[in-house]
């Protein structure tokens, strides 16, 4: 058994000075406590207690490059030399936002700020502002950072979330004004019926309809076929935004993001994590005419830390890596992920454990459930949890880490020789499932 005595130590004391002993409430899902890591190098993350993790979480998937990437951790100690903000500009923004405009779908132009659910409220603002309506529209399972606005139904309880055909606004959390549910609607996602259902009973009213294009808070789970070009449609008819949180998606799926890879183009786009393979960066991008309402209609946006000196070079660092060859990494990146799905399949099967592995080789989920694959939050939702956890706990004592919810994040450091490794100790945790 491993030890984690260091780790509950500093648990226990930074309780008392630290709301909670963490700095945000993710990091509760950890067994036996939150974890306190010393170090990370490569795909593997070092605890006090001298515990080596092949680490799948990578800072919730922002870590695209693995840990302490050379070339970006470079970049990053050069820039400390010129100083880390002005309240002004540089000219690492200039050259990472033409970079970025000529990259990803739809990108005109990009604002950037430090946080995903700081871009989520900007792209609301920015879709009231230009539209003139006030409503937003989201789906059940489809998480878009914490605040009020926007956290709604993310993870809502089934009892409280109303008929599948008829879903209603729920508050993810105490302390929100019961009033910011009756600006949003709330719909079942991949359901094009329902959406179009739904936008017809707030006709004049939606300003945005936002998405992850693949719902991954929800479970890693693709699109429909054809579902992402429906809703891109709809929106054009109903005149409402399309909205793509890429936040995760993006720079992990591939070079272009998921709407590189599904053939679509959002009117406004949130990216953040993997952009600057671990450092506090995030951005809205989308078509001039809507982002120009930050300065022809005095749309406010703000933000001490935005575009600070570190942020710029780490993601233009970081894109030196992921743009080379065409994104040539991400074709290894494939390639390991393929490999990593199909032996953990492989190896529920042997072991008769009901694991059905789905999602995208950069990012996928292990569901427990005998039933078909999810296509939505409720069908993920029905799967069994107490399963997955305890799976969790035996791969952690197998030196993997994933997340306790089961979504596994890839990074280019996660070689073959890793990928050997992990399934050999998924094997071991397997049969412990099968035992007990």
């Amino acid at each position: 058994m491993r030890s984690y005595a260091k780790s509950i130590a500093l648990y226990e004391k930074t309780r008392k000075h630290l709301a909670g002993g963490v700095s945000s409430n993710v990091r509760y899902a950890s067994v036996p406590v939150p974890l306190f890591f010393a170090r990370g190098e490569g795909a593997r993350l070092y605890d006090v207690d001298g515990n080596v993790h092949i680490d799948y979480v990578l800072g919730n998937g922002p870590a695209i490059l693995g840990h302490a990437p050379k070339t970006v951790i470079e970049a990053v100690a050069v820039s400390l030399g010129e100083g880390q903000l002005f309240a002004a500009q540089n000219p690492r923004e200039t050259e990472l936002a033409e970079r970025l405009c000529g990259l990803l779908p739809g990108a005109e132009v990009v604002r950037f700020t430090t946080s995903g659910t700081e871009a989520v409220l900007m792209a609301f603002r920015l879709a009231r502002a230009f539209t003139g309506r006030e409503k937003i529209l989201k789906f059940e399972g489809h998480y878009h950072g914490w605040s009020d606005q926007a956290y709604i139904s993310a993870r809502p309880p089934l009892n409280e979330a109303g008929p599948a055909d008829a879903p209603v606004p729920v508050a993810g959390s105490p302390g929100m004004p019961a009033s910011v549910l009756g600006d949003v609607a709330v719909c079942t996602w991949n359901d094009l019926d329902l959406l179009e259902q739904t936008l017809q009973r707030h006709r004049g009213e939606i300003a945005g309809v936002i998405m992850e294009p693949v719902m991954v808070n929800g479970g890693a789970i693709p699109p429909a076929p054809g579902y992402l070009e429906g809703v891109r449609a709809l929106c054009d008819q109903h005149g409402a935004l399309f909205i793509c949180d890429e936040v995760i998606t993006g720079f992990r799926v591939g070079l272009r993001g998921a709407q590189g890879k599904f053939g679509v183009k959002a009117d406004l786009s949130i990216y953040a994590k993997a952009v600057a393979a671990g450092f506090p960066l995030a951005m809205v991008a989308g078509r001039r005419d809507i982002m120009d309402t930050l300065v022809d209609k005095g749309v406010m946006h703000g933000g001490t830390y935005n575009g600070n000196v570190q942020s710029m070079a780490a993601s233009l660092a970081a894109l030196d890596v992921l743009e080379a060859n065409d994104g040539a990494v991400y074709r290894d990146l494939e390639a390991r992920g393929t490999e990593l799905m199909q032996g953990l399949a492989s190896l529920a099967a042997r072991h008769k454990l009901p694991i059905r592995v789905q999602g995208m080789p950069a990012i996928f989920q292990t569901f427990f459930t005998s039933g078909p694959a999810p296509r939505n939050y409720r069908d993920s939702a029905a799967c069994d949890r107490d399963a997955m956890l305890a799976f969790h706990a035996a791969l952690q004592e197998e030196g993997v880490r994933a997340q306790q919810a089961g979504k596994w994040f890839l990074s280019t450091a996660h070689d073959r020789p890793v990928i050997e490794e992990t399934l050999a100790a998924a094997d071991r945790a397997m049969a412990k499932l099968a035992r007990a």
